[in-house]
């Protein structure tokens, strides 16, 4: 893409473009879900629990982890659980505690860029290499992708340009909780943290997340975000100390990795650098 050997329209070839009609008459285009209908959602859903019968509810699950620890069918079971009210995520907590929880394999395990000699990516690997060496470690960041959102292109192009250009990358794949996110930051120590969300739901994500990570003691280490984020929403999340957002507009790998090094920089009183050539 970054050679323009693969034509990507609107990003290396017919840039040219009128307002989208989408937008024309002053929406941004996103879909977002109205608070009150979700505090309403959950209400309902709290109300469904308290009117069911708790012994037969209880009774259930316990006969669906019996039956799925063993070899029987658990389909029985679990139209016995629809019967007595059980929920989804209560039934699929019971199969996951006795099968475990299976996670794709991610695009970076096995993406590896055929990078054409440049002095930019050159440039950006020194600058990464001396930025680590001054900071006494290489520079590592965290990749995670909160949510129901499984669009997961963005972040791992983003994960697998990083690795090649130098950084160590903690990326563990889609539909993470935020504390999960958290925890692997606190573990893996790393220098930065970004966020990719599609799902529209991103104000109340990064809130969760920026929230644990001062209950933790990372309130220091940057984030950046990337994402469908309209206009009013990115200066939302910078008023709330996110270093970045990132959108579709913003196609130029090069400048987005050269920014990051800069993020850590300022984070860690470094002088930025200045423009790539």
């Amino acid at each position: 893409i970054e050679s323009g050997d693969l034509k990507i329209i609107g990003i290396n070839s017919f840039t040219e473009t009128a307002e989208s009609p989408l937008t024309a008459g002053g929406d941004s285009g996103i879909m977002k879900v109205d608070p009150a209908a979700e505090r309403e959602q959950i209400e309902r859903l709290n109300a469904f629990r308290a009117a069911r019968n708790a012994a037969e509810v209880e009774a259930a699950l316990n006969n669906l982890k019996d039956i799925a620890s063993s070899s029987e069918n658990i389909m029985p079971a679990s139209i016995r659980c629809a019967h007595a009210g059980v929920t989804t995520g209560e039934w699929s907590r019971v199969l996951r505690d006795i099968f475990g929880e299976y996670r794709a394999p991610t695009g970076i395990d096995i993406a590896a860029l055929n990078l054409a000699a440049s002095d930019t990516v050159d440039s950006l690997r020194e600058r990464t290499r001396k930025t680590g060496e001054e900071l006494g470690r290489p520079l590592k960041i965290l990749v995670g992708k909160p949510g129901l959102d499984g669009h997961s292109n963005g972040a791992e192009q983003i994960a697998v340009k990083a690795r090649d250009v130098g950084f160590e990358v903690v990326y563990e794949g889609i539909r993470l909780t935020p504390e999960q996110i958290v925890k692997a930051a606190e573990e893996e120590g790393v220098h930065l943290i970004g966020l990719s969300v599609l799902s529209g739901s991103h104000l109340e994500l990064v809130e969760d997340a920026m929230s644990r990570l001062g209950e933790v003691g990372l309130s220091e280490v940057p984030v950046i975000v990337g994402g469908i984020v309209p206009p009013e929403d990115e200066a939302n999340l910078k008023t709330r100390g996110i270093a970045a957002v990132y959108t579709p507009k913003d196609s130029d790998m090069n400048l987005i990795m050269a920014d990051l090094v800069n993020i850590i920089r300022e984070s860690n009183g470094l002088e930025r650098y200045g423009a790539l050539h």
